[in-house]
C-alpha cells in the first residue's frame, strides 16, 4: 500500500556552499526540470542554473543573491519532487515556506513548470533590485523543541513596543517552527539587534534577504503583477496550503484570488510555515513528511511545528530523533542518507 506523503517546499537561504553541485549530483540526466529553468534564464540573458551549480568555487555574492539563489532552489527542488518515487508514496498535499509557496504551486500543478520558473526567477530578480530591509531570525523553542512561552511573550512585548515606535518599522516576517523570523527596516533591525539578548549565533542577520512578507513591500505588489500573468495560474491537482493555513484544494478556487493572495498578502503579511504545515498534517493524515532539497535547514522547522501540534503524539525533539531511526517519519531530500527513503 501507498504511504500518504506530505511535501514541504523549500525558501531562500537552502542552496548554500554544501550544497554547490546539487544538481549535477542528483540530477545530472533531469532535462526535463533543469533545462526548462536554464531556458527562461537564457530568455533574459542570465547564467543557466547549470553552469551556477557547476562552478569551481561556491561565492556568496553571486550564489546567495536573489537573482541566483531563488531559481537554483527551484530547479533543485523540483527535481527533487519529480524524483519521488510515485509506486511508493501518494502525494496528498503539498505547502512550502516563503519563496517555497511558489515552489508549492508548480508542485501542485497550479502553474506549469516553465511558469514556475519564470515566476520564481522574475520575484527573485525583483527582490534583488528593488527589496529593502532585511531579516532577523530568533529562536523560540527550549532543548528539546517545545515552545518557550516566556521567551513568546517577550517577543510579542517586543512586537508591541516596535509599533509604538514611529522611527522604526518591525513585524514578524515568518513563524518558523521553532524561530521567528522578524522583519524591518535597517533602523528596526538595529534597534531589534539591541534589544535581543545575546548568544553564540542568535540573533541571526539573514545576508541577501530582504524584508519578506512585511509591509515594507507594498511597492513589490505591482511591479510583480506587471511581470507575471494572471493567466500562468490553473485549477491545480494536488491541494495545496498556503502562509495563512488556506487549502487551495484542485479546481474549488479561482485564478484570481490564488493570483491575488500570492502576488498580494503573500509579500506584504506574516508567512505562518507552522501554520501551514500543522494544517495539512491535520487535514491530510500523512503517513510521512517529505522536505525537498537543497539543504538540510528546514527538516528542524517542520518537525517543530508538528512537534507544537501534537502530530501523531511528537512530544519534542529526543521523541522526534528516536523515531527517525528505523523508518523516518521525515524524509529531507538534502540529506544524502535519507534521500534514498524517497526516491525511485
Amino acid at each position: 500500500m501507498k504511504k500518504r506523503a506530505l511535501v514541504v517546499c523549500p525558501g531562500r537561504g537552502t542552496y548554500n556552499a554544501s550544497e554547490l553541485g546539487y544538481l549535477q549530483k542528483h540530477h545530472a540526466a533531469r532535462a526535463d526540470v533543469v533545462g526548462i529553468v536554464d531556458a527562461v534564464r537564457a530568455e533574459k540573458g542570465q547564467v543557466p542554473v547549470s553552469a551556477l551549480d557547476k562552478a569551481e568555487k561556491y561565492a556568496p555574492s553571486v550564489h546567495m543573491t536573489g537573482d541566483n539563489a531563488s531559481p537554483l532552489i527551484y530547479a533543485s527542488a523540483l527535481a527533487d519532487f519529480a524524483a519521488i518515487d510515485r509506486e511508493r508514496f501518494d502525494i496528498v498535499a503539498v505547502t512550502g515556506n516563503s519563496m517555497g509557496w511558489y515552489l508549492a504551486l508548480a508542485c501542485a500543478g497550479i502553474v506549469d513548470l516553465a511558469a514556475g520558473a519564470r515566476l520564481v526567477n522574475n520575484m527573485g530578480l525583483l527582490m534583488h533590485e528593488h527589496g529593502t530591509g532585511g531579516q532577523i531570525v530568533w529562536p523560540i523553542v527550549d532543548a528539546d523543541w517545545n515552545i518557550d512561552e516566556k521567551t513568546v511573550n517577550f517577543i510579542n512585548t517586543l512586537i508591541d513596543e516596535a509599533h509604538n515606535t514611529s522611527e522604526i518599522s518591525i513585524s514578524v516576517s515568518i513563524r518558523l517552527g521553532g524561530m521567528v523570523v522578524f522583519a524591518g527596516d535597517e533602523a528596526g533591525l538595529k534597534w531589534l539587534t539591541e534589544k535581543l539578548p545575546k548568544d553564540d549565533r542568535f540573533p541571526l542577520r539573514l545576508m541577501h534577504h530582504a524584508a519578506f512578507h512585511s509591509p515594507l513591500l507594498q511597492h513589490i505588489v505591482p511591479m510583480a503583477r506587471a511581470q507575471n500573468p494572471v493567466t500562468d495560474f490553473g485549477p491545480g491537482s494536488i491541494p495545496a496550503i498556503d502562509g495563512q493555513g488556506k487549502i487551495w484544494s484542485p479546481h474549488a478556487f479561482s485564478a484570481d484570488a490564488i493570483y491575488a493572495y500570492t502576488l498580494g498578502a503573500q509579500l506584504t503579511e506574516t508567512y505562518d510555515f507552522s501554520r501551514a504545515v500543522q494544517v495539512a498534517a491535520a487535514e491530510f493524515a500523512p503517513d510521512v513528511v517529505i522536505v525537498l532539497g537543497p539543504g538540510t535547514t528546514l527538516g528542524a522547522p517542520t518537525a517543530q511545528a508538528l512537534i507544537a501540534s501534537g502530530w501523531r503524539g511528537l512530544s519534542g525533539k529526543a521523541d522526534f530523533q528516536a523515531r527517525q531511526q528505523d523508518e523516518p517519519i521525515l524524509i529531507s531530500m538534502g540529506m544524502d542518507e535519507q534521500r534514498g527513503w524517497a526516491e525511485r
